[in-house]
């Protein structure tokens, strides 16, 4: 069984018109710019001093170690789709570089070793010791399942010991960034050592009834620490503290400590945090049964969907502490939605679908990937949001790195790992839960299965699929959400459905072809009466895509422009602009600017309006050309 979901990232291959630009510019231009902003940054050279026997001098953020992992779980992604002889030398490089800094008790952090080597493990609020160690545990089990050596396995399986041995035993206490729980799960499944399962489940157990949290805020004058400032607890943008309340007692929602998981009730604080330690909780759920964890994910992810995300499958509305805040809560131009989040809430939501194959959690997966994700990321490759707005005044766009660089490699690793979401075999049966051409090599409860599809998506809505197994096999198909109709014909002959869901195909497969035509409209979109920043607005939406408008496309600035719901919403596809994207142009009406002769004010009675278009481009694409304004909900006229 693959050691994240059921589909190896090795059984598919990715053919697609859309989606395969992204896939090699990932491989031959951003996972190589990436290895360059390592070297750059001093992430590699931290590795270097620890070895060299060196002290101080340690270069980046606290958790920068993550940032080497990440990297090398995105190349070792690309390694097991094709040998890439230049691509194994770094990799060999980077993993050399890793073994030979770790202790021989296991333990490995460059920034402990270098700066504060008396004080690990005591400030597990901040100090990402064990999200960095889950982040090189994932690294190690992919590289590990791409080329079948144990060079990167073994310093995870001595790390992932030492933290065995440390907590539970020595130390109680969670991490403040989760990430270890899905880790060790994952070490699990290629090891077969059920203590990594144990420890899994101890820091889901102990989250919220730990006290060593509030024992770290008593002691922050004896413990080290990079982020503590004279005892406040990461002072938050705009004063005040994250981890206090106004009366200085420790809360524990900015990393969902605020309650033990199984009496959650809300996605609370940091998303990033928050969809790692609910992607971690699903991967525990698919080893050992427990009713109450599994409600709570259910719970909370209702939470999210349907009161705290934003239309582009964006998570995590406030800049202060880059997470949720209130239902509803759902700001445009100030939206935080990092592109970590999405990533953290593909890999929580597949999860979900692995567990219970239902349609929904497909249909989130595919509107974070189109929307919400792929805008994190520049049509060059090489720059990259970290904040994701649904709304600009001109002034925001992607960096080539950060002073935190969480972001990029994360939209590495999620590109190189792809095929892993278009399909799954949960349950014994095969579902095709996204539409991107592919060819899937696969077992299905030990029936092997050939499947070729090809797709038209975004732009149209024609899929075709060619099948071929040693037996019998359901084949489902997802019918999504955004279908306006759809129609299923195997080898000509139509399939009855009900327009919804999962369309079940059962028979022995051989060669047959599959058609899917799903019908793709334009349509306006409203948000819920109680999302305040959306009131009298509306939004745009095609097929899994959510439009903008860009000032680079329109004539007058963009506040002008009132759309008309009742109106038309013509499609055309250009192939000249943005790589190729099917533009929208919707009806709408703009102020008359003539006659004012030097008035602020006046009666509406004489004010004029002109009928006009407003020209929209799939949000992903914005902010790649000339900079300017930018808007996804526009005002009703």
């Amino acid at each position: 069984m693959p050691s994240q979901y059921t589909v190896g990232v090795d059984e598919v291959t990715i053919d697609d018109a859309f989606w395969s630009p992204w896939i090699e510019r990932n491989r031959e231009v951003t996972i190589e710019y990436q290895y360059d902003q390592l070297a750059e940054s001093g992430t590699l050279e931290n590795f270097r001093r620890v070895i060299d026997g060196k002290s101080g001098g340690f270069q980046g953020m606290w958790f920068q170690d993550s940032d080497a992992y990440k990297w090398l779980e995105a190349a070792s992604y690309e390694l097991a789709k094709a040998d890439d002889p230049d691509l194994r030398e770094r990799v060999d490089e980077v993993i050399d570089l890793v073994a030979r800094a770790q202790e021989g008790s296991g333990y490995i952090n460059t920034y402990f070793q270098l700066v504060e080597p008396d004080n690990r493990w005591t400030n597990l609020n901040i100090m990402h010791e064990l999200y960095c160690a889950g982040h090189l545990i994932e690294a190690a089990v992919a590289h590990h399942e791409a080329t079948g050596e144990t060079s990167l396995l073994d310093v995870a399986v001595a790390f992932a010991d030492h933290i065995d041995d440390t907590f539970g035993d020595e130390i109680d206490g969670v991490p403040g960034h989760e990430g270890i729980e899905l880790a060790l799960v994952r070490l699990y499944r290629v090891t077969d050592e059920e203590r990594y399962l144990d420890l899994a489940q101890y820091f889901v157990d102990l989250r919220g009834h730990d006290d060593r949290l509030q024992w770290e805020l008593e002691h922050s004058d004896e413990i080290g620490g990079a982020s503590w400032d004279d005892g406040a607890l990461i002072p938050a943008e705009g004063g005040g503290s994250l981890l206090l309340d106004d009366e200085g007692e420790y809360v524990g929602t900015y990393a969902q400590a605020q309650a033990p998981v199984r009496e959650q009730e809300a996605v609370e604080g940091h998303s990033v945090r928050a969809t790692y330690l609910y992607a971690g909780v699903a991967d525990l759920l698919a080893e050992r049964d427990d009713d109450e964890l599994r409600a709570a994910l259910d719970r909370l992810w209702a939470n999210m969907t349907e009161k705290r995300m934003y239309v582009t499958g964006g998570i995590g509305s406030a800049h202060r502490h880059e997470g949720f805040t209130e239902d509803y809560d759902l700001p445009n131009e100030s939206a935080y939605a990092e592109t970590c989040a999405a990533v953290g809430s593909v890999f929580w939501t597949q999860r979900l679908f692995e567990l219970d194959p239902d349609p929904a959690y497909a249909d989130l997966v595919e509107r974070t990937l189109y929307n919400g994700f792929l805008a994190g990321v520049g049509m060059d490759g090489e720059e990259f949001f970290y904040v994701n707005p649904l709304a600009s005044d001109g002034d925001h766009h992607r960096s080539g790195w950060f002073t935190c660089a969480c972001c990029p490699p994360n939209a590495a690793r999620l590109f190189a790992s792809l095929g892993q979401y278009v399909y799954s075999t949960a349950g014994g049966e095969l579902y095709v839960t996204q539409y991107v051409g592919s060819h899937l090599s696969t077992t299905v409860d030990g029936t092997a299965v050939d499947l070729d599809q090809e797709s038209a998506l975004p732009w149209d809505g024609e899929v075709t699929l060619d099948i071929e197994a040693d037996g019998a096999v359901p084949v489902n198909l997802r019918i999504p959400e955004w279908a306006a109709g759809a129609t299923v014909t195997v080898d000509g002959g139509e399939v009855g459905h009900d327009g919804s869901g999962f369309v079940r195909l059962e028979r022995d497969w051989d060669g047959e072809r599959v058609e899917v035509t799903l019908e793709q409209e334009p349509e306006f979109v409203a948000a819920h009466p109680e999302v305040e920043a959306d009131a009298g607005r509306l939004a745009v939406e095609r097929g899994p895509l959510v439009y903008c408008a860009e000032a680079v496309d329109n004539e007058r600035p963009l506040h002008h422009y009132a759309v008309d719901e009742t109106g038309a919403l013509e499609a055309s596809h250009d192939a000249d602009r943005l790589d190729g994207v099917t533009v929208l142009e919707a009806d709408a009406t703009v102020p008359d600017r003539d006659g004012w002769d030097g008035e602020l004010y006046r009666s509406v009675e004489e004010t004029e309006r002109e009928e006009t278009d407003l020209e929209l481009v799939p949000y992903y694409a914005w902010d790649n050309r000339d900079p300017g304004a930018m808007a996804v909900w526009h005002r009703r006229g």
